[in-house]
C-alpha cells in the first residue's frame, strides 16, 4: 500500500525528518484560507509518479493564481489518477538536491540503503549515481555514514544526511514498511536539509500490527482514474487498458499472472481490478463477496468487454462464497430468450447501440426452486478458474449455470480468448 506524500510526511514529522510548513487542500475555495505565506507551491496528491513534468505541481503567489492552479490540478488525471486532495506547502531554496531511501530486499532478506547525489527530476542520473549499502547485522549509525560517505558527501552533510539515513530507518522498523524515500532531500545555500517529497509503501500484511496505517489506508480512496468505472468500489485497484477482456482476481500476483499470460498469448486485456487477497488483513469473506458483486456488473459495463475472467485461489468458504456472488450475477444478467432477440434486434436497428448481442456458443440455465429455466445468454462471456481447497460444491453451482469452470489458467486465458474473439 503506498500512501499519499501529505501522509508520509505526517510520518516523518513524527520521527523528526525536517518537512516543510504545509496545508491540505481539498477544494478550490480551501485556499481562501490558506496560511502559508506566498510564495507556496501547490501538490497533486497521487500515487503516480511523475507529477511535475504532467503539470500536477505549480508554483503561484497569490490567492487569485492559486485558486485558478487548485482548479487546474484538480481536474487533472496523472496517470489516470485524479486527486481528491492538494498539499501547500512553502516555497524552499534549493541549492542542490539528493535522492536517499530504504528498501527491503526481498532475494537478499536483508535492509538496503539506497543513496544518490543526483534526486529530484533526474531519474536516470540518480540511477547511474546510485549507491548502495546492505544492513548485514544490526543497525548502527555505521550504516548511514557508509552511505553518505559513498555518495561523496563531506563536511556538516555527513552528519546531517546520515542523521535523516538513520531516522529513516528507524520509521522503515517501527511501521514494517517496505519503502521509505525521500526524493528530493533538498540542501539549502546554508546547508540545512529538508525533505521535499516523500514516499512510503507500507507492507499490507503488517497493517493489523499498526493501527495507525490502517487508518492511512482507510482515508486513501481509489483515485477515480480518467476512465472511471462507475460500480466499482473505491477501494479497489480498477484499470482500464484497450484490449477486449475484463480481468477479475482477488490478490495482485494472480492479477499479474493473468495479465502476463494473456500477453504471452497475444491477446489485451480491457480492464482488470483486484478485489484483494490475502495480504489484506481486514478482508473477510463477506467484503470479499460484495466486492465481486459490485465488480462483474460494473465491467460488464465497459463496452470493449467482451469475455470476463474471473481468476480466484481461496479456501473453500471464501472460493464458495464468490461463486454464490457469480451465480448472482448470472442469474440477474441473463437475459430470458425472448428478450434477447428482442435486444438483437433492436441493437441492429439502431445506429447508436455499439453492443449487439452475439451468437455465443453456450446456454444458460438458471435453477430457480430447485427446477432448471432455460434463459438467453451471458454477454460478456463468463469464464471462472478456481483453485483451493474442496471446491466441488463451488464448481457445480457454476456449471449448473453452464459457466465454463477450468482449472489451468492457461486454459482459462485460451477460452477467454476464444470466446471474446
Amino acid at each position: 500500500m503506498d500512501l499519499l506524500e501529505h501522509q508520509a510526511k505526517e510520518l516523518f514529522r513524527e520521527m523528526g525528518i525536517p518537512v516543510l510548513p504545509s496545508q491540505r487542500i481539498d477544494h478550490p475555495k480551501d485556499i481562501k484560507g490558506l496560511k502559508i505565506p506566498y510564495p507556496v507551491v501547490l501538490k497533486s496528491q497521487v500515487r503516480a509518479g511523475g507529477r511535475g513534468k504532467a503539470g500536477g505541481v505549480k508554483f503561484v503567489t497569490n490567492t487569485i493564481d492559486a485558486v485558478a492552479a487548485a482548479q487546474t490540478i484538480f481536474n487533472l488525471p496523472i496517470k489516470g489518477e485524479y486527486p481528491e486532495v492538494l498539499l501547500a506547502e512553502a516555497k524552499y531554496n534549493t541549492d542542490r538536491e539528493l535522492y536517499l531511501a530504504i528498501v527491503l530486499d526481498r532475494v537478499l532478506r536483508r535492509v538496503i540503503l539506497l543513496g544518490s547525489r543526483e534526486g529530484g527530476n533526474l531519474t536516470e542520473s540518480a540511477i547511474e549515481a546510485m549507491q548502495r549499502v546492505v544492513v548485514a547485522e544490526e543497525f548502527s549509525p555505521f550504516y548511514a555514514r557508509k552511505l553518505v560517505l559513498k555518495m561523496g558527501l563531506s563536511g556538516p552533510l555527513v552528519t546531517s544526511v546520515s542523521g535523516i539515513v538513520e531516522k529513516m530507518y528507524s520509521l522503515f522498523v517501527e511501521k514494517d514498511l517496505d519503502l521509505v524515500e525521500i526524493n528530493p532531500l533538498a540542501i539549502s545555500p546554508g546547508g540545512d536539509v529538508m525533505a521535499l517529497d516523500g514516499k512510503v509503501s507500507a507492507n499490507d500484511k503488517a497493517l493489523g500490527r499498526h493501527r495507525s496505517l490502517a487508518m492511512l489506508a482507510n482515508k486513501i480512496s481509489c483515485r477515480a482514474s480518467a476512465d472511471e468505472m462507475a460500480g466499482v468500489p473505491s477501494n479497489l485497484n480498477f484499470v482500464k487498458l484497450d484490449g477486449n477482456i475484463g480481468i477479475v482476481c482477488n490478490g495482485a500476483g494472480l492479477t499479474m499472472a493473468a495479465l502476463d499470460v494473456l500477453s504471452l498469448s497475444g491477446a489485451k486485456a480491457a480492464c482488470f481490478v483486484d478485489l484483494g487477497g490475502d495480504a489484506c488483513w481486514n478482508l473477510t469473506s463477506a467484503e470479499l463477496s460484495y466486492r465481486l458483486k459490485m465488480v462483474l456488473p460494473a465491467v460488464a459495463t465497459d463496452k470493449n468487454v467482451k469475455a470476463i475472467l474471473v481468476n480466484f485461489i481461496g479456501s473453500e468458504i471464501d472460493c464458495y462464497q464468490a461463486v454464490d456472488a457469480i451465480c448472482q450475477y448470472a442469474r440477474e444478467t441473463a437475459p430470458s430468450k425472448t428478450a434477447s432477440k428482442t435486444a438483437s434486434k433492436t441493437a441492429s436497428k439502431t445506429a447508436s447501440d455499439s453492443r449487439s448481442l452475439p451468437e455465443p456458443p453456450g446456454e444458460a440455465t438458471v435453477l430457480q426452486n430447485g427446477r432448471g429455466t432455460r434463459v438467453g445468454y451471458l454477454f460478456p462471456h463468463l469464464i471462472v478458474r478456481l483453485c483451493g481447497g474442496d471446491l466441488t460444491k463451488a464448481k457445480k453451482s457454476l456449471t449448473d449455470l453452464k459457466i465454463p469452470v477450468v482449472d489451468s489458467l492457461e486454459e482459462a486465458i485460451a477460452r477467454a480468448i476464444s470466446l471474446a474473439g
